[in-house]
Parts: structure tokens; C-alpha cells; sequence
């Protein structure tokens, strides 16, 4: 079984290090970006399996950086990471083909275990 490699993109850093440190941990090759520009450049030349992509950056936040990778790949998995759910940024992201939606903080969710519970389900995805 190869390493599937993840593009992690957010432009918190100390958010971005926590999760790079779980995401190294549980086994993936990592990739990280800090902005929409670099995440868009990041999946053309990096050719990531799976992208995990903040929804609130400045610049070109997670919907726009979303709508220029499926120009560029209509079926790499895409799980979008936000501190703000809410439904026009739900909606927005499904008619763009999201794999997969996680608050970034949650008082009832363990915000690390939910997001290595929708890595891994892609992952199992991409494997078949």
C-alpha cells in the first residue's frame, strides 16, 4: 500500500503545525500551502491524492482556490476544514464536489479524530 499524499492548506500557522503533526503521525506524505494561490499550484505540481483546504483565507479563500482545481481536476477528493460552517459555504462547496465537511472547533467533536475519520474513509475510497 503506497503513502497517499495530502495537501494541508490554511493560513493559520499555528493551526496548520498542529495538524501537520497528526497528519504526519497517522501515516500520510504531507504537503502544506498557506494561501489559495499556493494550494492551486501545490495540486499541479505536487499531484496531491487528497486535499483537506481551509474555506476563510484572505486573497482567494477555499471556494475560489476549490473552483480552480476542478477546472484543473474535477475528481481529486477534497475535504473542506472551517471555523465557520455555515450554509451558503456548505452549499457552495457540494455543488463543487466536496468529499467531505469538518469544523475546524467544535465543543462536542474531538476536531482532530473527525478529520483523520474522513482522511482515512477517502483514503479507503481512493485505495478500491
Amino acid at each position: 500500500m503506497r503513502k497517499l499524499k495530502v495537501l494541508l492548506v490554511d493560513d493559520e500557522p499555528d493551526f496548520l503545525k498542529v495538524m501537520s503533526l497528526h497528519i504526519n503521525e497517522w501515516g500520510y506524505k504531507l504537503i502544506t500551502a498557506t494561501n489559495g494561490k499556493e494550494c492551486v499550484d501545490a495540486v499541479k505540481n505536487e499531484k496531491p491524492d487528497i486535499v483537506i483546504l481551509d474555506y476563510v483565507m484572505p486573497d482567494m479563500d477555499g471556494l475560489k482556490a476549490l473552483g480552480q482545481i476542478r477546472k484543473y481536476d474535477k475528481k481529486l477528493p477534497v475535504i473542506m476544514f472551517t471555523a465557520n460552517p455555515d450554509i451558503k459555504s456548505i452549499q457552495g462547496t457540494k455543488k463543487l464536489g466536496v468529499s467531505a465537511y469538518v469544523p475546524k472547533f467544535c465543543l462536542y467533536t474531538n476536531v482532530p479524530s473527525a478529520l483523520k475519520d474522513e482522511l482515512d474513509k477517502v483514503a479507503k475510497e481512493l485505495e478500491q
